[in-house]
């Protein structure tokens, strides 16, 4: 074991110590993400996601940081796409409710079920919602991702150069993304038999838990993505 993985076990078991052992520390976490839900999600994903990446990193070349890694805009990307995913979780979940209730004439069974203990209903009602978050958001979201990724990569993981070249979203799109992979792998393997009943669990957890959850999963996918590589 390498002396960057111990400090890296040290650290993970210590915010795991600090929730778990100090009075007061998880009922701030809930509090504060109940008040301050865009704000929390931005430091969630700032630090999860990216922790994900030096995980695949890691996994990949032996090594948890590299020249051109580009720590601070990917913590920069990560948090605002934290927020929008947040956004996107809370406009979907509201959304389905409306439309199986509505659409689908319900009856509002749907939402009753949903605000209801576990069932095989409010199952059915979590994996709708993920479905349909998974199918017309998530693609979207990869692409953009993918976009900041090639842009940190090209100016040199640097945060002033991240801000003072523009991103070439068209030259990008057309010459710069593998598409079979992107499509191929990204979006034919993961969102169906990753991102479906993953988020289908996460709908099922209480509210304050559902985006810290959603983080973690982006680490679990960046181990996963490593290891597909």
């Amino acid at each position: 074991m390498k002396k960057a993985d111990l400090i890296t076990l040290l650290a993970v078991a210590a915010v795991i110590c600090g929730f778990a052992f100090i009075p007061g520390a998880w009922e701030w976490f809930n509090t504060t993400t109940a008040k301050h839900g865009l704000l929390m999600s931005f430091f969630k994903f700032a630090i999860l996601g990216t922790f994900g990446e030096m995980l695949a990193l890691r996994i990949r070349e032996g090594l948890y940081i590299k020249k051109g890694f580009g720590l601070l805009p990917k913590m920069l990307v990560w948090g605002v796409l934290g927020v929008v995913i947040a956004s996107a979780m809370t406009i979907f979940k509201t959304g389905t409710l409306a439309l199986l209730d509505g659409g689908f004439h319900f009856n509002g069974k749907a939402a009753e079920c949903f605000k209801a203990d576990l069932s095989w209903g409010k199952v059915g009602v979590a994996l709708c919602i993920s479905v349909l978050m998974n199918t017309l958001f998530a693609p979207v979201f990869m692409t953009f991702h993918k976009i900041t990724d090639i842009h940190i990569a090209e100016t040199g993981g640097s945060l002033v150069g991240f801000f003072c070249h523009p991103l070439k979203i068209r030259e990008t799109l057309s010459k710069k993304i593998n598409w079979d992979i992107q499509y191929g792998f990204v979006f034919a393997k993961t969102i169906p038999f990753f991102w479906y009943p993953a988020h289908t669990i996460t709908f099922l957890l209480p509210p304050t838990l559902q985006v810290l959850f959603a983080a973690l999963l982006g680490v679990a996918l960046g181990v996963i993505l490593s290891i597909k590589k």
